[in-house]
């Protein structure tokens, strides 16, 4: 009982340290089917189907063991999805390491990628998206988060709970081992120290040729409409599963140990139930579905157990050897954990990290070398050299994959889309939190806009340090209302997601990175946009105004070192309209192509579209200085158009309340921005494709 305790209660499963912030996040709306509570977030998207999508961390596992850590991040991610009865469509993978000039960062980097594509590809579900950064604050804390998108039925969608006196609960998938026992508590709801390594055992040890027979087997017995209720098995492995689903349905269940499939022998009734061994399921069926299911599971060659019975009342109780293990109220495990208010401070050094600002910093020289640079800072660089290990385009229904704003992956048998991004700045968030977060909720919303789509919902994982610390709540806490503020400006609901604690390594704290997964929809894929130059005189447009604001830029950290200032201002209301516009424009097919100004600024922005389109561009702005260049002012994005739609698009700014302004036309092979640079394509190209390849072979 004690173990069934310390692992449900642990910050990783009991939310004990944010519980009170996230109930001040905005979750309902016309879409959501089902909110935060469940495996992931369910919304409508239309013709009775639903998109399921949820985003995860798995930050401790992967700095012990790269490889596994990032593989099991994603065979647990698909599993939260399954479990709402969803087939998974997509994965993206935001992650963060240190400087690439140390060996471990490569190693990490080079584990991690290669432990996504291994599972990844081998069960068939394209990795579409994501995020690669690079900063010191994650030399000794990595952050591996994954975002997993699924389409269902919506009469298909399951819930995790138990429900009927006499029904069966049946275990099924691999085999229990002892791998993974205390992954909640050992790794993740604690900080990380020189003895890191000793935790290598809590790490799981994933199989995704067995995860894809799983992902079969159980889509089948939703099909066949054989489940009463359903859950997976992540942290805190059966304990989580038979907890969640008793209380949930407010009825009580009685778990046979000496049933459960082991992969070793003597395994005590503890391991038995905290193991996070992975591929494992717990599905609640009717007694006179249960052959069936069993049939079904091992026709996919899984196997399945009957290893628990619904009973009256609201206890978890569990046998061994004849012998009660364990008696407990199943409340107490999944919903009465403690709740911490913990001392939050906004911490001394806030204000002269917000005053020093990057205005005063030395310009560049040359700004047609600077803008060279900075497409080579391997936060803007292209991150071909990972995205080549990744499928993205099994199943056939990639539309956009990685390296545009947005992924845009087709909903099957219909002509309608998702667009799907991730977005998370920890510069900005270091330097205030609450504008910091809400710019995250906010280019991940543009990201999509710029495809075309309409954002219609989120989910998070907010990547914190040691909740212990007052400076860390007060981040997490102007973070999370940050968050609320956006989201509801949006109307984007937040459906679910993950807190990550105790990322922090012998004392020192990564930056505050709450990361965002937007869910946007496009009606015609066909009207789908990339970031690219389509055609030979096409105008160029730019959306949106440019503002003296260098805080936290890339420009700042990569030519400086310099964090420190405040992130760009944020007009919710013109954010909003700029999501808008993009659409109506996309909708209407006035214009060809669009993308948000963000890193780097708006010389970077310019560029990234030539490099895609394979064309040049002639350009004239208004502030052609480094500070014109390189702000990262918001709400903004590069649009292109046919000459003579030019009017039709500045008409439809002038309504909107967004200023918009003709800067050039698409031509030839150079970019020349009149006043600052004139470059060549191939330097372009050069600088922003190879960067990435180049610091890792390098070294």
């Amino acid at each position: 009982e004690l173990a069934m305790y310390a692992a449900m209660w642990s910050e990783h499963c009991s939310y004990k340290s944010s519980k009170m912030y996230l109930r001040t996040l905005p979750t309902k709306g016309p879409r959501v089917v089902m909110g935060p509570g469940e495996n992931a977030g369910v919304v409508d998207v239309g013709d009775d189907l639903v998109a399921v999508f949820k985003l995860e961390s798995h930050n401790h596992p992967s700095a012990v063991e790269p490889v596994q850590g990032a593989a099991t991040g994603v065979g647990g991610i698909i599993r939260d999805v399954i479990a709402t009865g969803a087939r998974p469509v997509a994965l993206l993978d935001p992650l963060r390491f240190g400087p690439l000039d140390e060996y471990r960062q490569r190693w990490l980097l080079g584990g991690i990628v290669h432990g996504i594509s291994q599972y990844g590809n081998s069960i068939g579900v394209p990795t579409v998206g994501g995020e690669v950064v690079f900063d010191p604050c994650y030399r000794g804390n990595p952050l591996v988060n994954v975002m997993c998108v699924g389409v269902a039925r919506i009469d298909d969608v399951q819930h995790a709970r138990a429900a009927g006196v006499g029904n069966v609960g049946i275990l099924f998938g691999a085999k229990t081992g002892r791998d993974g026992i205390g992954g909640v508590s050992v790794l993740a709801s604690r900080p990380f120290d020189a003895e890191a390594e000793a935790k290598r055992p809590s790490v799981q040890v994933g199989d995704p040729f067995t995860g894809k027979l799983l992902i079969e087997a159980t889509l089948e017995l939703v099909r066949r409409r054989l489940l009463v209720g359903l859950s997976d098995l992540g942290g805190a492995g059966l304990c989580c599963a038979t907890s969640e689903t008793s209380s949930r349905g407010e009825v009580g269940l009685e778990v046979d140990l000496d049933v459960v499939p082991a992969r070793e022998v003597g395994m005590e009734p503890f391991e038995l139930l905290t193991s996070e061994s992975q591929e494992r399921m717990f599905a609640i069926v009717r007694p006179e579905d249960a052959d069936e299911v069993e049939a079904v599971c091992r026709r996919w060659g899984v196997p399945a157990t009957r290893i628990a019975t619904v009973v009256e009342g609201a206890r978890l109780r569990v046998k061994q050897h004849g012998k009660v293990v364990a008696d407990v109220p199943s409340r107490s495990l999944a919903d009465e954990g403690p709740v911490y208010e913990r001392p939050a401070q906004r911490p001394d050094w806030q204000d002269a990290l917000q005053s020093d600002d990057p205005l005063a910093l030395p310009a560049p020289k040359d700004l047609g070398e600077a803008t060279l640079s900075l497409l080579s800072s391997l936060n803007i660089a292209s991150k071909q050299w990972v995205t080549e290990q990744y499928d993205w385009m099994v199943q056939h229904n990639s539309v956009e994959g990685p390296g545009g704003d947005a992924a845009v992956v087709r909903l099957e048998g219909t002509r309608r889309g998702m667009a799907l991004a991730t977005d998370g700045n920890a510069r900005y968030c270091l330097l205030d939190p609450h504008r910091g977060a809400a710019l995250a909720v906010a280019e991940a919303a543009r990201n999509v806009a710029c495809t075309g789509a309409r954002p219609i919902a989120v989910t998070n994982c907010l990547n914190f340090g040691n909740p212990e610390r007052p400076d860390v709540m007060w981040q997490f806490g102007e973070a999370v209302a940050g968050i609320a503020e956006a989201c509801a400006a949006f109307a984007t609901p937040v459906t679910g997601g993950n807190v990550s604690f105790y990322n922090e390594t012998d004392g020192d704290s990564i930056k505050p990175t709450p990361v965002i997964g937007m869910l946007g929809i496009i009606e015609n894929i066909d009207d789908a946009l990339g970031i690219g130059y389509v055609n030979e005189g096409d105008a160029v447009i730019l959306l949106g105004e440019t503002n003296p604001e260098l805080g936290g830029s890339e420009w700042a950290w990569h030519f400086h070192g310099h964090v420190g200032g405040m992130p760009p201002a944020l007009d919710l209301v013109k954010e909003k309209a700029l999501h808008d516009l993009l659409a109506e424009l996309a909708e209407q097919a006035v214009i060809k192509s669009a993308h948000d100004c963000s890193d780097g600024g708006v010389a970077v922005a310019l560029a990234e579209c030539a490099i895609a389109g394979g064309i040049g561009a002639t350009i004239e702005l208004s502030d052609a200085t480094y500070v014109g260049l390189f702000s990262e002012s918001s709400s903004r994005a590069v649009v292109t158009c046919a000459a003579d739609q030019v009017d039709a698009v500045l008409a439809a700014a002038g309504r909107s309340v967004l200023p918009a302004a003709r800067i050039g036309k698409v031509s030839g092979d150079r970019l020349i921005v009149a006043g600052a640079f004139d470059l060549e394509l191939s330097l372009l190209v050069s600088a922003h494709r190879d960067a990435l390849a180049r610091a890792i072979a390098a070294i």
